[in-house]
């Protein structure tokens, strides 16, 4: 990492990103400024645990926007990908392409926790699955899939989705795909009803929700394409944008009536305000409940759009957040900016109606 923060080497470009003590200051590898010394830096493999340990992102090569998109070479190959959904991927082929398969698979590693060709035979059998709840024979599913015998895609496909293939009509699909965003990867969840999850990828208790919704709420859930998907994308990024402050993708939550009565409570916090567990405990009904409110709001699955960062403490401490308080922080701060500036741009804007306003009434006099 020495050498290729010394060398500006784009080949490290969204793996690792440089602290430099001295300054406070985190960059991207290829960063133009001038090179600190080498022991005075440290070395973070994502933006948010540069932001946790306390250094602020370079003004120069903007840390920040590399983490929320992908490179280019990663994104001809997701176009690639979904132009041939059954092309098989071997490494001769990655090569052919320029892409390096070490670089990819540390890619896919650090933003999806899995590699590529595990994501591809995720997203293959994600593919089946809805092929046979349509009513496609399984002979035709799994040669089509790429696999060369029954048994080989009953024990991939039971592994994958916890059922056998001949079970997949009594369960609900859930489509998930992974989001780049400014704070770290994401994974997003959906079905016909709506967006069912948006979480980091590093949530501890992500592990925990999945295993709900697949035990619980009956789903099997695999890689694959959903428009709510695509809208939820779109949104994100306008939302760290500053210009989007309110979510329209349909949502579908899941949970117990108390659970769902404090989300329907988080969805009126407005954008750019705060609230506190106490006082959403009063507002439902349930005066004294604010551990239960807590609790609740540690249940919520769809992290930013149904904003739990906008709870704080009485105090106004930031206590806990299922994506880390550094996250939590940023997300106020964002917030709060944003809507300084919308309202700065409003004041302008009747300042220059005022100015003008005589000079219409000036006009009209002399016609």
């Amino acid at each position: 990492m020495v050498r290729a923060m010394l060398g500006s080497d784009s080949a490290y470009e969204g793996v690792f990103f440089t602290a430099v003590k001295t300054t406070g200051i985190f960059c991207r590898p290829t960063c133009g400024a001038r090179k600190p010394k080498p022991e005075n830096v440290e070395f973070f493999s994502l933006a948010t645990e540069a932001m946790a340990a306390g250094y602020r992102p370079c003004l120069r090569c903007k840390p920040l926007d590399l983490a929320a998109s992908a490179p280019e070479w990663v994104r001809e190959l997701f176009a690639a990908v979904t132009a041939a959904p059954d092309a098989r991927w071997t490494d001769a082929e990655l090569l052919t392409r320029g892409v390096e398969p070490l670089r990819l698979r540390r890619w896919f590693k650090q933003h999806f926790g899995m590699t590529f060709h595990a994501w591809l035979r995720s997203r293959r059998l994600g593919i089946a699955l809805g092929r046979i709840v349509v009513g496609e024979t399984l002979d035709n599913t799994a040669f089509d899939s790429g696999y060369e015998s029954l048994s080989g895609f009953r024990d991939a496909f039971k592994k994958t989705f916890q059922i056998t293939p001949g079970k997949a009509t009594e369960t609900s699909l859930l489509l998930y795909r992974h989001l780049t965003t400014p704070l770290g990867p994401m994974i997003a969840m959906a079905e016909a009803r709506g967006l069912v999850l948006l979480e980091f990828l590093d949530r501890p208790a992500l592990t925990a929700e999945l295993h709900e919704l697949r035990q619980r709420y009956g789903y099997s859930i695999a890689p694959g394409e959903h428009t709510y998907l695509q809208q939820i994308e779109a949104q994100l990024k306008l939302y760290f944008e500053g210009t989007l402050k309110k979510f329209s993708v349909p949502l579908h939550l899941p949970g117990s009536p108390f659970d769902q009565l404090v989300w329907s409570e988080l969805l009126r916090i407005g954008y750019g305000e705060t609230s506190t567990y106490g006082a959403i405990a009063e507002h439902i009904g349930k005066p004294g409940a604010g551990q239960a409110v807590g609790n609740a709001n540690g249940h919520n699955r769809l992290s930013i759009v149904v904003p739990c960062h906008r709870v704080i403490a009485a105090n106004g401490a930031l206590t806990g957040y299922g994506g880390g308080q550094p996250r939590k922080a940023f997300l106020l701060r964002l917030e709060k900016a944003a809507l300084q500036i919308t309202q700065q741009q409003t004041f302008a804007l009747e300042g220059l109606a005022d100015t003008q306003a005589p000079l219409a009434n000036k006009s009209d006099g002399a016609r």
